[in-house]
């Protein structure tokens, strides 16, 4: 396995599958998008911590032992299929990133696929929204105001840290020039 993998574009039910709540929020494991993006896990964080300001805790957190779900203890990552033993459990609790976490990766990663699979998750997000408004009348109002509330604050926050990014960008390249 290459550190790019070849990688089809995912369908909007299969990224929903990927989606679980942990600690009150919708997150993907970095196993899954590093799947999605065609990169190995290894890779996938590595970009991450090069890029550590670009992922606050409300982006991206790593999960306690106590928080990895029993459907996936069992779905330990194999990183090594050659039948020595060597590198067939993860050596570290995995990742997890949220809506915004994983368009932020998609940035770092800086591929054509990882740009086309963040507008798949991102439509999936939003179908998931659309859905929660959708069967509002099972979750209280104040329940959705929070939860409408949060989605605002947060699609904020992110237009205003792409925003000095490509301020950031844009004075970098000036300076190369």
């Amino acid at each position: 396995m290459t550190e790019k993998q070849s990688v089809e574009i995912a369908t909007v039910e299969h990224i929903e599958s990927l989606v679980f709540t942990i600690r009150g929020q919708q997150v993907m494991l970095d196993s899954d998008l590093a799947r999605l993006y065609g990169y190995e896990v290894r890779a996938l964080n590595q970009q991450v911590k090069r890029n550590k300001e670009r992922f606050p805790e409300d982006f991206m957190f790593q999960l306690t032992e106590d928080e990895i779900p029993s459907s996936l203890r069992s779905q330990n990552v194999i990183l090594n299929q050659e039948g020595n033993k060597r590198g067939t459990h993860r050596k570290y609790l995995p990742f997890v990133f949220t809506e915004q976490g994983a368009n932020m990766l998609a940035t770092v990663l800086k591929s054509e696929i990882a740009v086309q699979q963040s507008i798949a998750i991102m439509r999936a997000f939003r179908e998931m929204r659309h859905y929660i408004r959708q069967n509002q009348q099972f979750i209280t109002k104040s329940e959705m105001k929070l939860l409408t509330d949060s989605i605002e604050t947060e699609t904020k926050e992110i237009r205003s840290r792409q925003d000095k990014a490509d301020t950031q960008i844009a004075a970098i390249h000036e300076s190369l020039n």
